[in-house]
């Protein structure tokens, strides 16, 4: 079976693309919310089974429940966020005196116009970082969950992007503190495990600080992890999970990245190690929880009689369902999503088009799919370019095969959220076509790789990836399509 080189390249986008169309919000929530006569069916509840005590789902007895309000944050929070009150209905969420509180990116697209939810703009499109916009959002969600009773249902959507869109900085720390530690540690090359331990030792609603603060009877959240392996701690930083890291160890991470050095203030350090103090002398532990890698957890905590987390999509449900696209395209399939951050974009760039070599040998059209997020450690910013973690990996691929020429080889890698880094593509693919216009416009890959400027070589190629906000977040997704070696494809 042989395929064109256009073909490869448009049956990897629609792969691409099928795994993001599954974990879109009006998907996702309809599969673990839904209302059954008198009765809110959330989690495997949803499914046909499970309740508070002996399963990870709730049957929430609607006759039980006084109030309901949402809140939450996050890139997939709006979708999110429209389909509970479609769930819901007019009727109930008049009778349950339904309110909420959502932040969620500016200027994406036009969102949706909802009855009883107040969708917040928290940051802009593209500024993925915390906002004077986004702490005054974070305050409301506080009050709000402050408000409830014992008699009150607590409904938390959470998403990809939840940490910059609700920032609450902790007593004696600045917005400003917040932004220059993320941005360093950021440029540094510091992983999500890594960037979100500092966040939740900085802030009043990470960390579980959301939790703490919510006084209703029963917290559900719905999840769509951007966190590999899916610990809740770390998706949005936890607000509603029992934090398991530790100001010491956040301090670890600073040090690490030279955050002492990069001018962070010391009002971070003293903050972390007098938080610290306190943790050893005064602090204990809430039993019960585990925030591990369980993808549904269920726990007491404080004066919440019941709490349950529910992630209901995440980076292997996008591959599982890009798989599947692959078959019925025709392609033999290998798949995978990795479970742990990964190494430098750059590594994970050449072990692809490795990938893509090998692939080639093999009988009939191949498709590899992975998961994952690498990171990148930026140059110093009077030599740095533009692009993101997809275009500078997909640019370490095409380094990889440009000498071999990259015959019937189609490879791309793009953000699920449609972002990558701070630029307006979602990343980037190559093919053959791609490496012969880099020749011909005399572009030296190396160089645009060592310069973090993966942007101005794919732009004017035009093998950058746009597709606009997404309005979800799983990671990124990469796609490799192959033809066998003897086909002579023009």
């Amino acid at each position: 079976m042989s395929r064109l080189f256009t073909q490869l390249r448009r049956d990897a986008l629609q792969i691409w693309q099928a795994g993001v169309e599954a974990v879109r919000p009006e998907r996702l929530v309809p599969q673990w919310l839904r209302v059954e006569g008198r009765t809110l069916l959330c989690g495997t509840a949803a499914l046909g089974c499970g309740d508070w005590d002996s399963q990870p789902g709730a049957a929430v007895p609607l006759d039980a429940i006084r109030r309901i309000v949402v809140v939450g944050g996050g890139k997939a929070a709006a979708g999110m966020a429209e389909v509970v009150e479609a769930v819901l209905g007019p009727e109930l969420m008049a009778e349950k005196q339904l309110a909420g509180w959502v932040n969620v990116p500016s200027g994406t697209g036009c969102q949706p116009v909802l009855q009883h939810i107040h969708l917040h703009p928290a940051r802009p499109a593209g500024v993925n970082e915390p906002t004077p916009e986004g702490v005054a959002g974070s305050e409301e969600i506080l009050r709000l969950v402050e408000s409830l009773g014992p008699d009150d249902l607590c409904l938390c959507l959470i998403s990809g992007g939840g940490s910059a869109l609700m920032p609450a900085p902790a007593k004696g720390i600045t917005l400003a503190d917040k932004l220059a530690v993320t941005r360093h540690l950021s440029a540094a090359g510091a992983n999500i495990e890594q960037l979100n331990t500092v966040r939740k030792q900085l802030s009043r609603i990470k960390g579980g600080g959301l939790l703490r603060a919510c006084r209703a009877g029963r917290l559900v959240s719905l999840i769509i992890s951007d966190v590999l392996g899916d610990r809740l701690d770390l998706i949005a930083s936890g607000p509603t999970v029992p934090d398991r890291s530790t100001p010491s160890e956040a301090l670890e991470v600073l040090e690490r990245f030279g955050a002492r050095e990069a001018g962070i203030s010391p009002a971070v350090f003293d903050f972390l190690k007098h938080a610290e103090f306190s943790r050893r002398v005064h602090a204990a532990q809430v039993p019960g929880v585990d925030t591990g890698a369980k993808r549904i957890v269920v726990g007491q905590v404080a004066n919440l009689s019941h709490v349950i987390n529910l992630v209901i999509g995440n980076n292997a449900t996008a591959v599982a369902a890009a798989a599947e696209k692959a078959r019925r395209l025709g392609y033999s399939v290998d798949a995978a999503s990795m479970t742990q951050s990964e190494g430098p974009a750059e590594e994970i760039g050449r072990q692809l088009a490795e990938s893509a070599l090998k692939m080639r040998d093999a009988a009939g059209p191949t498709c590899l799919i992975s998961g994952g997020e690498p990171v990148v450690k930026l140059v110093e910013p009077s030599r740095r370019g533009l692009g993101g973690r997809n275009q500078q990996l997909t640019l370490a691929a095409l380094l990889r095969l440009a000498e071999d020429g990259a015959g019937n080889i189609a490879l791309l890698s793009a953000g699920t959220d449609g972002e990558d880094g701070p630029t307006d593509a979602a990343g980037a693919f190559l093919d053959a076509d791609v490496i012969k216009a880099s020749r011909r416009a005399n572009l030296d890959p190396a160089d645009y790789l060592a310069r973090n400027d993966a942007y101005h070589f794919f732009a004017p190629l035009e093998a950058l990836i746009h597709t606009g906000p997404t309005h979800t977040n799983v990671c990124d997704l990469r796609v490799i399509v192959v033809n066998r070696g003897d086909d002579n494809l023009p």
